[in-house]
């Protein structure tokens, strides 16, 4: 076959195009830090990308997630310890007040104290975090304690806030009210009542039985707190799961998508020493014109 000075002179074009296009796809490696810029670039590395991708923004998402139990686990213990105060300095007035020796007035003081934390512990039953009520279940934007109600009206919600921070877990981020509030049908609040009508010379009862009242709530917080910390120590391991996850899920992406910049600097050197090296052989194969006679 007869070699022409077209045919060599398309084949340098062809080359020198090539040589070209990789130098522009190293370039484009450094500028990005990425080995491919399209999916055409690496079909296989890119659908394997898109998958690592969809696994970390998971993992992410379920951080997001795992964040919120805190928040609702973090507000309630807050609360139930906040209680369990309220509750602990109405039995210690319980058994001042029950060794016989008070007076009325000195009753009726005591009667004054209770209606305040008991006050105080409505507003804790009736918490709000982020605009919802912590207490009631999903019913998040009513209040189990109507204060508006004569007399007050009590009803706990005992559904569950259920978030699901794992691709196989799930958490309940709420208190159940009933478990704190509630003994059987008749509330805290009412216990409370009846103790400052005992106060108040109200009712004629024993002031034992207050105490005994207050130890059932109290046993009702400590139990809430037990089982609060139970699940804050689960909500532990499962966000450590989820970091390592995360660390894996990154690195695996990074090695599938990012360039190792020493070895792509190489290269670009490498082709550039190629590419001058095309270049210089091609001035030699290409026939002088008439041209660089009449320089």
């Amino acid at each position: 076959m007869r070699v022409t000075q077209s045919m060599l002179s398309n084949n340098l074009l062809r080359n020198l195009n090539q040589s070209y296009a990789e130098m522009d796809k190293y370039f484009n490696q450094l500028n990005t830090g990425k080995k491919f810029n399209r999916p055409s670039d690496d079909p296989v590395a890119a659908m394997k990308g898109i998958g690592f991708r969809t696994e970390l923004h998971q993992v992410e998402q379920y951080q997001r997630n795992t964040n919120e139990v805190h928040n609702w686990l973090d507000n309630s213990d807050s609360a139930l310890d906040q209680v369990n105060s309220g509750l602990q300095r109405i039995r210690y007035l319980a058994v001042q007040a029950s060794n016989g020796t008070y007076g009325e007035s000195e009753l009726k003081s005591i009667a004054a104290e209770v209606e305040q934390i008991k006050a105080d512990l409505i507003e804790t039953a009736n918490m709000k975090v982020n605009d919802k009520y912590i207490f009631n279940g999903t019913n998040t934007n009513i209040p189990p304690v109507n204060v508006d109600a004569e007399p007050i009206v009590v009803e706990f919600d005992d559904s569950q806030v259920i978030i699901k921070v794992a691709s196989n877990s799930e958490l309940a981020a709420n208190v159940d009210g009933n478990k704190v509030f509630m003994n059987g049908e008749e509330s805290l609040f009412d216990t409370i009542d009846q103790f400052i009508a005992k106060l108040n010379g109200e009712i004629d009862e024993d002031m034992d039985e207050s105490i005994a009242d207050m130890d059932i709530f109290i046993d009702n917080v400590i139990n809430s707190r037990a089982d609060l910390g139970a699940k804050m120590n689960r909500l532990e391991l499962i966000e450590n799961r989820l970091a390592k996850q995360e660390i894996v899920a990154t690195s695996t992406l990074s090695k599938n998508e990012d360039i190792n910049y020493a070895e792509t600097i190489t290269n670009l050197i490498t082709q550039e020493s190629i590419h001058r090296a095309a270049l210089s052989s091609g001035a030699r194969i290409m026939q002088p014109t008439l041209l660089d006679f009449l320089r």
